[in-house]
């Protein structure tokens, strides 16, 4: 915030932000003529696109003063994109302009009154905003004056020719120092102690407190040759001070932090110990678990099913290769306070890269091994330390910015260290000074509470150049991608470059190192992206970029990256230079999925590397199901409609290059990977402007989506169609969670731990418990069949739980693992020739288990369907219809189906392990069954250890885990939701849980609740009222079941959310509304529609012998039946036969279509909007009408319709219409729009 003040007095409080799409409209209102000579005939659209920084400056109320665009590369043609800097060092040999440093002004406008005002402050945020900007440049025609605002603060240093124009232009130049310079940094003294005591006590008063009021001036006094004090001032006042310390305990950081890259901080010496006496390995069995560290995390449990992290590969590879890593330290380069920091020897070429392979696993039969990390071993370090360490630092908000520039001053004082460290509590917000250093990972059983950060003497060099590679450069890459897994990938590609420029199918390649003093520090090669049109198809790259403005030779697929780790802060820049060197607007780089075998997929390997996290991630998109056949010469293309390899798209491009990222390092702990989990983790990754550093997920099985079922269709269990394999792949969340194998077993809360399996620690600031319910093994209640019982006579043992040993032949499915297992059982014992299977329960997974066993081989004889007597007087599918053609299904496969039965014995009450046979008593007489195998589909409840777990940490527990509006337990840090959870008895409402919601969006809404603890650009959460917290929240997404029945019917239920009813009741309520049902359940060609008295889609229900599009009709839930081209009205006209049928014609596809809701919020925002002065809006009108506020001469339905002729919102609607199908033609081909013909 500044204030400006006009020349006539007038005051005006601005404020700097980044240009935001919106702001379009008034930028052109801004531009005068005087501005087009300056600056040429710009398209402002496609100049903010490419621009890599453009800065708007808005008063209070929200008014745009001013507006300035920046790139890296100078206007006018006057020099080549990719060849700039030769031509302006001709120009004055005297201005050192790097493309690291030096920025060209491309735009500027602003409200004349206060143009100089706002042009200074636009500069001077600039320089804030990017700390290596020494230049900004500004050409323009030679024959035009800068006017009185631009020459305040730019001078002219020459001009030169243009490339395309007959004419001179002149340069002028506009340098750091004049606006925000950089700090002198000096020895502090005693005196400065008053300047800097009001800095630190703005921040803390911790220190005071501890060690009194002049702890500060005591330091100062106490420095030696071990401990220095330094400070950075302004005009002689001080304004920031650093402590620093030659003493650092390097047994604890060797104890506790992965310092192999950087050799453990030491010099090398010959009794080093930096490999366990015997190598370790874990091949990619499926017994097998693999623990590794995360670079963000202090642990991680893996398996090798699935695809490891970016940071989980990176520290498994330096672990592999330390044998590889520096074997003599970086030679010192000496340093001063300079604004260049001059290369004085080379860099060792034997240091360790920080760089990671990611393989992707699909077909390829290329095994691999990965070292285990469950060992104790920690590399032996004997030489001495060549690292200092930062005790204290504070700067002043205006000038923090400039943290950098104390390091210059810091490693003078220390010519024979090369590393300065710092540690911080993990929760201390990420300043500027930790951005450019590099965060260390922590080992698996590290529990010291802060983080490390390292920085390197040559991280100070500013001389960092990236060009194209040439075949010089292949020794140098050799080097430096000796460690890594995909080096021969990588050199491959490389060679490629050297010889033809592009691959054999003739896709253009370029290659590109990064070097400093005459070495190679890094590597990256991409290719023209090729599927772009798929890309757009598939991912809401629209989010970050507009398409239509971007050439499709500007697409660039990101292949290789490898670069230095001292020199990771130049990731960015790295990734800038890849965008203008190669002519590219946008790189993407998709993260493959691993299958379960562990295998590399090597036709799409990929090197990946800690620039992951200077990318984005891009949410998929959900994808119409198109009736290709049917749609002819009107479907998509195929590069639309294809089925491609599902994976994550990560994407950057040059507005991005110099946006930073918020980092958030509070670990944040999910417990379960249920779906509500699942989409709590998924909404903090695709919040792009965050990025989450600590996350980790405790599941028993890891994260889900690993495919072990293959293809098969029928699954053992419905589905709730919140994720499914492919959804997995596309999000990809091992890239950027952590993941602890393991259960649950104890939660520390003084501590914030969690106990995993009993003996690993999980430490946590904020807990979320997403574990679900699942299905237990049932307690027999040991009733002697012999003496002939009924359930009357029988004790309900439902409620107490089994303690006795679960049988080898029981089986409880809870997830795609124990699907497997069944699986894997069911083929290796024969049961599909002659096993006898009782199928135990009454919920909807009983009848899918009963199909699977049916598809499997199993003879209906054999398949023995008991089910428990009902808790509720309603069914699982509540539906007779299709109850009955299901009952008709198992009666003609010999299915023999069981009624009311309760479990009284196992193996007549014997050994129950395995089981041969299990009694039943039922109201009449009991009854025995052999058994081969036992499925139990009883009542789903906690787990009991996660029970106990809740329990012994004083969780208040009621049946559910008690949860208050906000998800918040009784303890502030721990969250939960699920069907885990119940809300408190205050609310009143036991009726509704999260239950009885959609588990998708549950998830969604925890997150966004927690967004607000984290995200500086959301709003404060106002608290609501007394009266409405003690409501619950109502959710609306629709609640989804569904799955494969007997008699390979395919079914789906989509209804609202409700306090379960049985169907017979609610039909019977006066505004139950109308249903509209085609075709038959014996048939398979069941289809019903249930709208309710608004005629809103409310239910559907779908029967069926093939296969259908369930995510379409999932869309249809909430529509207006006359958005469904009055499908009431057609029905009763007897013109629907078939709503299967309905559904496939052309006119419904954009129904289905992922951007139709932002149609229909665009459509509704134009009919509440007032868009005539004399004229209300349309909602208004249809308030007045209901209100009885005005009086019609006929039905308010012909008024709304004669006035929405009449008026301007029909052509607004119909433009709006029109340009979303234009838009989304390349989805929605089918569709006519004027002129297409």
């Amino acid at each position: 915030m500044s204030v400006l003040t006009s020349p006539r007095g007038k005051v005006e409080v601005v404020h700097c932000r980044r240009t935001e799409s919106q702001d379009i409209y008034c930028i052109k209102n801004l531009i005068r003529k005087f501005t087009q000579k300056l600056f040429g005939s710009l398209n402002i659209i496609s100049l903010l696109e490419k621009a890599n920084l453009a800065i708007t400056l808005h008063n209070d109320q929200e008014e745009i003063m001013a507006q300035a665009t920046f790139l890296d590369y100078p206007n006018w043609n006057v020099a080549p994109q990719d060849d700039w800097v030769s031509v302006f060092r001709e120009l004055d040999s005297e201005i050192p302009c790097t493309p690291l440093n030096t920025l060209f002004m491309h735009l500027f406008v602003a409200v004349d009154e206060y143009s100089v005002g706002c042009c200074k402050e636009i500069i001077r945020t600039v320089f804030k905003a990017v700390p290596d900007l020494h230049f900004i440049f500004l050409i323009v025609p030679s024959y035009m004056s800068l006017g009185s605002t631009l020459i305040t603060v730019f001078d002219q240093v020459g001009n030169i020719p243009s490339l395309t124009y007959d004419e001179d232009f002149a340069v002028h130049i506009c340098h750091r120092h004049s606006h925000y310079p950089q700090l002198h940094i000096r020895k502090a003294r005693v005196e400065d102690h008053d300047d800097l005591v009001p800095i630190f006590l703005h921040h803390d008063t911790i220190l005071k407190e501890t060690y009194g009021e002049y702890f500060l001036a005591e330091l100062i006094e106490a420095q030696d040759e071990e401990n220095h004090a330094v400070v950075c001032e302004v005009e002689g006042v001080a304004v920031g001070f650093m402590s620093v310390c030659s003493r650092v305990n390097m047994q604890l950081l060797h104890e506790c932090f992965d310092l192999g890259p950087f050799h453990g901080l030491c010099t090398p010496h010959p009794d080093d110990v930096l490999e366990p006496p015997q190598e370790l390995s874990v091949q990619g069995s499926s017994g097998a678990e693999l623990r590794s560290s995360s670079q963000e995390c202090q642990q991680i449990v893996k398996e090798p099913q699935e695809a490891v992290s970016p940071e989980a590969e990176e520290s498994i590879q330096r672990k592999s290769t330390e044998e590889a890593a520096m074997e003599e330290a970086l030679s010192p380069v000496q340093s001063g306070n300079t604004s260049e920091v001059e290369d004085t020897e080379k860099l060792s070429q034997e240091y360790s890269v920080d760089y990671t392979d990611y393989c992707i696993s699909n077909t390829s039969s290329a095994s691999i091994s990965l070292p285990e990390e469950t060992s104790n071993f920690r590399p032996i370090y004997r030489g001495a330390s060549t690292a200092f360490c930062i005790q204290l630092f504070c700067i002043d908000e205006k000038h923090e910015a400039r943290s950098l520039d104390f390091m210059n001053f810091v490693f003078s004082l220390f010519p024979d260290k090369n590393f300065c460290i710092i540690s911080l509590p993990h929760l201390t917000p990420e300043f500027v000074l930790i951005q450019n250093f590099v965060k260390i990972v922590p080992f698996n059983n590290c529990t010291l509470d802060q983080d490390l950060y390292i920085f390197h003497r040559a991280g100070l060099l500013k001389t960092i150049k990236i060009r194209l590679a040439t075949l010089s450069d292949t020794p140098g890459v050799e080097n430096l991608v000796s460690t890594l897994m995909l080096n021969k990938s990588i050199l491959e590609d490389l060679q490629q470059y050297n010889e033809a420029r592009r691959d054999p199918d003739g896709t253009p390649l370029q290659a590109f190192v990064a070097e400093v003093a005459e070495q190679v520090v890094g590597i990256a090669v991409i290719r023209d992206e090729m599927d772009i049109e798929y890309i757009r198809s598939h991912y809401n790259i629209e989010d970050f970029i507009y398409f239509s403005h971007h050439q499709r030779e500007e697409h660039g697929h990101l292949y290789h990256f490898a670069l230095n780790p001292i020199f990771q802060h130049y990731t960015k820049f790295f990734l800038k230079e890849i965008l203008r060197l190669g002519y590219k607007s946008c790189l993407y780089y998709p993260v493959y999925p691993r299958t379960k075998e562990g295998k590399f997929q090597s036709s799409s390997a990929h090197s990946l590397t800690s620039a992951l996290h200077y990318l984005v991630p891009v949410r998929p998109r959900r994808q119409i199901v198109y009736p290709l056949e049917k749609l002819g010469i009107n479907a998509p293309s195929k590069e639309v409609s294809k089925d491609a390899l599902s994976y994550a798209l990560n994407h950057t491009n040059r507005k991005l290059t110099l946006e930073p990222k918020i980092t958030v390092n509070a670990k944040i702990v999910v417990v379960g990977a249920s779906s509500v989990g699942i989409s709590f983790l998924e909404t903090l990754i695709f919040c792009s402007h965050l990025k989450f550093s600590n996350l980790t997920l405790i599941s028993t099985h890891g994260l889900p989506g690993k495919k072990l079922l293959g293809t098969e269709q029928r699954k053992f269990l419905a589905s709730d169609h919140c994720y499914n394999d492919k959804d997995h792949a596309l999000m990809s969340l091992c890239s950027w969670v952590n993941v602890v194998v393991g259960k649950m077993t104890a939660i520390d809360r003084a501590a914030k731990q969690v106990i995993v399996s009993g003996e690993e620690v999980v430490p946590y600031d904020h807990l979320v418990l997403c574990t679900g319910q699942q299905y237990q093994v049932p307690r027999p209640t040991g009733a002697d069949i012999s003496q002939h019982p009924t359930n009357r006579e029988v004790l309900n043992s439902s409620l107490r739980r089994y303690t006795g040993p679960v049988p080898c032949n029981h089986f409880t499915l809870n997830d795609e693992e124990d699907c497997l297992k069944a699986l894997t059982w069911i083929r290796n014992n024969s049961i599909a020739a002659e096993g006898n299977v009782i199928v135990y329960g009454n919920t909807i997974d009983t009848y899918t288990t009963v199909e699977t066993l049916l598809n499997l081989g199993v003879r209906g004889s054999y398949i023995h369907l008991v089910q428990h007597p009902p808790t509720s007087i309603i069914t699982c599918i509540n539906n007779y219809a299709v109850e009955g053609a299901v009952e008709d299904v198992l009666r003609a496969a010999g299915v023999t189906v069981y009624r009311d039965a309760v479990l009284a014995q196992w193996n007549d009450g014997l050994n129950p392990d395995p089981i041969h046979s299990a009694s039943f008593t039922t109201p009449t007489k009991p009854f025995q069954l052999p058994c081969s195998m036992f499925f139990s589909f009883c009542e789903k409840n906690v787990d009991y250890e996660t029970f106990r777990a809740f329990n012994d940490a004083c969780l208040v527990y009621d049946g559910r885990l008690v949860i208050d509006t906000n998800f918040h337990t009784n303890d502030i840090a721990i969250r939960a939701a699920g069907s885990l959870t119940k809300f408190s008895n205050r609310y009143y409402s036991n009726e509704w849980t999260h239950s009885n919601f959609n588990s998708k969006e549950i998830g969604f809404q925890l997150a966004a609740a927690m967004l607000n603890l984290f995200d500086p650009t959301l709003k404060p959460v106002t608290e609501p009222p007394a009266d409405l917290d003690r409501l619950i929240p109502m959710y609306k997404g629709a609640k989804i079941k569904g799955g494969i029945l007997p008699g390979s019917y395919h079914y789906l239920h989509i209804a609202k959310p409700a306090i379960p009813t049985p169907l017979e009741v609610q039909m019977a309520q006066s505004d139950f509304g109308s249903e509209i049902v085609t075709g038959n359940v014996k048939n398979g060609t069941y289809f019903r529609i249930h709208t309710n008295k608004y005629k809103m889609v409310e239910t559907i229900t779908c029967l069926s012998k093939v296969p259908f599009p369930a995510s379409n009709y999932i869309r249809l839930f909430g529509q207006h039946e006359q958005v469904l081209n009055n499908l009431c009205t057609r029905y009763k006209d007897g013109l629907v036969p078939d709503l299967y049928s309905y559904f496939t014609e052309p006119w419904c596809m954009a129904l289905f279509h992922d951007r139709f809701i932002d149609l229909r919020k665009e459509l509704r925002q134009i009919l509440s909007s007032k868009e005539e002065e004399n004229l209300p809006s349309i909602e208004e009108l249809a308030r007045q009408i209901e209100d009885e506020e005005i009086n019609l001469p006929e039905k308010p339905k012909n008024y709304l319709k004669r006035v929405f002729q009449e008026t301007i919102y029909r052509p607004l609607v119909e433009k709006s219409i029109l340009d979303y199908l234009r838009y989304n033609h390349y989805h929605l081909p089918m569709y006519a729009w004027p002129g297409i013909i």
